[in-house]
């Protein structure tokens, strides 16, 4: 699979197999493609929990949310959950501020996923301090982000952009819509 081909499939998957399990090697493996990712000033700052069994996933569930843009949806339904999460942290402890870290460290965890035939979502839209409370979180972690994982149930589609609307969609057979702007519009002539 060429770079272009991986970064192609590697969409926001919402909806899995949830018994499809993943082992905690392969997560802990995922965690080493960020580990070598770029690391402003190389503080490396970020720290991660790895869950993966159905308790430990189902106290992690209850904290994420689920697809903005399609307000008649509350998430996963149970069987089409996650079946891991990746949860980055930024070490307080380290430095304040986290700058893009997180985002370089999650997509190289998604192209990782991606080509062990994974697929996830990375998701800012977090319930923190339910979480924190949840997970026992001490103050000095800064919750960035949530991976969540598993094996793909959905199809998702790339649209081109109309009228300006960039709000992903689903169709009648639950296939995922993800418009995109052209090329032409995302470079710049000054």
């Amino acid at each position: 699979m060429t770079l272009k081909d991986l970064v192609f499939k590697t969409r926001s998957y919402r909806r899995f197999d949830e018994s499809y399990r993943i082992d905690y090697k392969t997560l802990e493996e995922l965690i080493g493609m960020a580990r070598l990712s770029a690391s402003g000033a190389n503080r490396q700052p970020l720290k991660y929990l790895v869950y993966n069994s159905p308790e430990d996933c189902a106290r992690v569930f209850p904290s994420v949310v689920w697809a903005a843009y399609l307000k008649e949806w509350d998430g996963p339904e149970p069987g089409e959950r996650p079946s891991g999460y990746i949860i980055v942290l930024g070490d307080k402890s380290i430095t304040e501020g986290f700058g893009v870290d997180h985002g370089i460290a999650a997509q190289s965890i998604m192209l990782g996923a991606t080509e062990a035939g994974l697929g996830g979502c990375m998701i800012a839209s977090i319930k923190r301090e339910q979480l924190r409370s949840e997970l026992k979180i001490p103050e000095r972690f800064e919750i960035l982000l949530i991976l969540a994982l598993g094996k793909p149930v959905e199809k998702v589609i790339i649209d081109d952009i109309k009228d300006g609307d960039v709000k992903y969609w689903r169709d009648g057979e639950k296939k995922h819509h993800v418009p995109k702007r052209s090329l032409s519009e995302l470079i710049i002539k000054l």
